[in-house]
């Protein structure tokens, strides 16, 4: 396990230059090997992983971006996107900097390709993370804006100190981890969006320098062996993962092996980062990939990143009807009971739902944590 905040303490207030992790080994010839994801990088003393974050120094590897962060915004969960983890609630949003794959279409490219001594301007160790949720009135956080796995020490030591105050944490994250390190991680996770970027091995190895089994492997290890509830979101690139064979083959893959009331969000692509030359996603790709997906059995299945009020709206999966309506993030009609029934015919839905007596719509607030 990773230091945690008893080891440390959690009153520390200022973020240490590095945090010490445990998910590495040394070769013999000196260099040593990060074990985090399946990158392995192997490196020498004082060298950078992938990530940028995690540095070999002193013979270990350390986390340099502990307490750091690129800053932090209050959103609607439905931003995440979570349509079925609590909707209408907020949720405390922030990232660090780097990430482990390399996706030339990232569109969030200024905060994870960008060196954390340029991004990381806010800090905030985890018990204050905790204290800024509740004084903001947030149900949950969510590490999100880059990948939570290259900075897992401090989103897990801040997961707990939100659990010991009621809050839940949501990690957005490509699921490119190993085995272990995915075993502690979401051990401390209450929900998760999961970016299933296609549905080949191609796409994984030209466009994001990774491979697709590690991603199908956290997807079955969350349903199987957790009970984190998960969302999965693909971002539809025209001409590269959007054709309704890989489609239909992603969504049978997903009602097969993770059952059909796993929601799926199809995203719209816009041109961004090393992917320029690339038109935007016509709304039209992510309809038909929402009736591809529900064809194959899927019962919550959504379009993102354009206006598309059937698209963004929860039905239940016995009567038809629209038990959730949504626009652009803010809700509208809800007709789900406290214990997640429908109301029209008393279906169980899938999720996690509370009552609420009023949604926090679609507004982004940015905030400061700490004082």
């Amino acid at each position: 396990m990773n230091k945690s905040l008893t080891q440390k303490g959690s009153s520390q207030s200022v973020p240490p230059a590095s945090w010490p992790t445990t998910h590495w080994h040394m070769l013999a010839d000196g260099r040593v090997v990060c074990d985090v994801c399946p990158r392995h990088c192997r490196l020498r003393d004082g060298k950078r992983g992938a990530c940028f974050v995690r540095q070999a120094q002193g013979g270990e590897i350390v986390l340099t971006s502990y307490g750091r962060s690129s800053g932090f915004c209050v959103d609607p969960i439905e931003k995440k996107p979570l349509n079925h983890f609590y909707p209408g609630s907020s949720v405390l949003s922030f990232g660090t900097a780097g990430c482990n794959l390399s996706c030339q279409f990232c569109q969030n490219w200024q905060i994870s390709k960008s060196r954390h001594i340029d991004t990381l301007g806010a800090q905030a160790m985890p018990a204050q993370i905790a204290q800024a949720a509740l004084r903001y009135g947030c149900d949950s956080i969510a590490f999100t804006y880059n990948d939570p796995v290259i900075f897992m020490e401090y989103a897990m030591d801040a997961a707990q100190a939100c659990r010991e105050m009621g809050v839940h944490s949501v990690a957005v994250s490509a699921g490119y981890m190993c085995d272990q390190p995915r075993r502690e991680f979401f051990s401390m996770m209450d929900a998760a969006n999961i970016d299933l970027k296609a549905f080949t091995e191609r796409f994984y190895h030209k466009i994001c320098h990774g491979h697709l089994v590690p991603v199908l492997d956290t997807l079955l290890y969350l349903k199987h062996e957790t009970s984190v509830w998960f969302e999965i979101t693909t971002l539809l690139i025209p001409g590269e993962n959007d054709s309704p064979k890989e489609i239909d083959a992603l969504t049978c893959w997903v009602a097969d092996h993770l059952g059909p009331d796993v929601p799926i969000h199809f995203s719209a692509f816009h041109p961004d980062f090393k992917m320029l030359d690339k038109p935007r996603t016509p709304p039209n790709t992510l309809i038909q990939a929402r009736h591809i997906a529900q064809a194959n059995g899927l019962h919550y299945a959504y379009v993102g990143n354009i206006f598309h009020e059937e698209g963004d709206s929860t039905y239940c999966p016995s009567c038809g009807k629209q038990v959730i309506a949504r626009n652009w993030f803010k809700l509208g009609a809800v007709n789900v009971t406290d214990d997640g029934l429908c109301a029209f015919c008393g279906e169980k839905l899938a999720g996690r739902f509370a009552k609420r007596e009023q949604a926090f719509g679609r507004q982004r607030i940015p905030v400061t944590v700490s004082k």
